[in-house]
């Protein structure tokens, strides 16, 4: 049970960064706020929920207020959630609407919660469901528990219908979790029922502190609402993970192809250094910092080394012979010839070709043009291995 919570509250927390950075990108979009709501809310139920469960008091509140806390932001949470969906299926005026409706059973909720937690004695157990104030304090959460997550389910089931794959994976695992959720808070409520009615406690050997004093809720916690609880997490945060994940791997590729870039930019760039592109001053340590700017950087030596090479071309063809730069075969003959068109450039001799295409790609992308750059760029570094980078 304790590991299963250390993974809850891991999972948690890194859900809440996710949500605050996506929300801090799109600060008006009202499904982020409703989902950061969601997530907030449960999150900083966590240490309030430990601390009742331990019977200590927490910033000078006893157990029973930090209960009180805990459910009040889970029930609140789980109103985001119901807000969620309705801001992405209706429009701003129905959505808002239908939120101030769907108020009423989370207002309705919240009543009952401090009406129990005011009327529980002082020195009773948080968890003692004997004591009719505490059974109706859990019956109530889990209720509307109950309400909300089986009512986001059937619009999540609704919407995962029609949505790209990667969503819809992303919605059938939030929906599992959902339902998973939904599954254990109504087993709570007959787990708080058999002990408001003298089911009695649960063998010795279950921990029974925590989630619930019955082998019913015990089991429900274990089976259905921390494994729930995650997998709710998970899909909610599964779409923008892969798209991450993905933009990860554009990020590894361009880098590695800048970096393979390198001999050839060298080269073009020490003879033709006023082909590099306008930077802005002053910035070259920001850009050198920044992981977005290997995209710039990238796109930028592709487009420098293809400049250099059509100033170059010339001098390779009057070398040559001919018009075709591509029949330097082997990696020591480009590299000598293009070394030497270098040297011609650069003590201005006189050339009478014009310009020839050189590692012109077979087909129209940017990613065939690169692949032709890099396999000159790996001509100059097999051929003179010390060659800059």
């Amino acid at each position: 049970m304790s590991e299963l919570l250390g993974i809850y509250g891991i999972t948690v927390c890194l859900v809440l960064a996710w949500t605050v950075v996506r929300l801090a990108r799109a600060p008006r979009d009202r499904t982020l706020w409703s989902l950061c709501g969601l997530i907030t809310g449960w999150t900083i139920s966590f240490p309030f929920g430990r601390a009742a469960d331990h019977g200590t008091d927490l910033l000078g509140m006893s157990p029973m207020t930090s209960r009180l806390i805990e459910h009040a932001l889970i029930v609140t949470g789980i109103h985001g959630l119901v807000c969620f969906y309705l801001y992405s299926a209706l429009d701003h005026r129905r959505a808002k609407r239908r939120a101030w409706q769907y108020g009423i059973p989370l207002a309705l909720t919240l009543a009952v919660l401090v009406v129990a937690a005011l009327l529980t004695p002082a020195g009773v157990g948080t968890r003692d469901h004997r004591v009719t104030s505490v059974a109706v304090f859990f019956v109530a959460a889990d209720s509307y528990a109950v309400f909300g997550f089986t009512r986001a389910w059937v619009w999540n089931r609704r919407y995962a219908c029609g949505a790209r794959p990667r969503f819809r994976r992303g919605l059938r695992l939030a929906a599992f979790g959902m339902i998973g959720i939904a599954v254990a808070s109504a087993l709570f409520v007959v787990a708080v029922a058999l002990r408001w009615g003298g089911g009695g406690s649960a063998p010795q050997s279950l921990p029974t502190e925590g989630a619930a004093e019955t082998a019913l809720g015990w089991f429900a916690a274990v089976f259905f609402l921390l494994p729930g609880l995650i997998a709710f997490l998970v899909g909610v945060t599964y779409p923008s993970a892969v798209m991450h994940l993905l933009a990860l791997r554009l990020w590894w590729r361009h880098l590695r192809q800048y970096r393979r870039l390198g001999p050839l930019w060298a080269a073009l760039h020490e003879r033709f250094p006023e082909n590099a592109l306008f930077r802005l001053p002053g910035r070259s340590w920001h850009e050198a910092l920044n992981p977005r700017s290997v995209h710039r950087r990238y796109y930028r030596r592709v487009i420098e080394c293809r400049d250099g090479l059509v100033r170059i071309s010339p001098y390779l063809a009057s070398l040559q012979g001919d018009a075709d730069a591509r029949a330097c075969r082997s990696p020591a003959e480009f590299s000598a010839r293009l070394r030497q068109a270098l040297r011609a450039s650069a003590e201005s001799e006189p050339v009478l070709a014009a310009a020839i295409p050189i590692a012109v790609p077979d087909e129209p992308s940017l990613d065939a043009d690169v692949r032709e750059l890099i396999a000159l760029s790996d001509a100059l570094r097999t051929a003179q291995p010390n060659g800059g980078s």
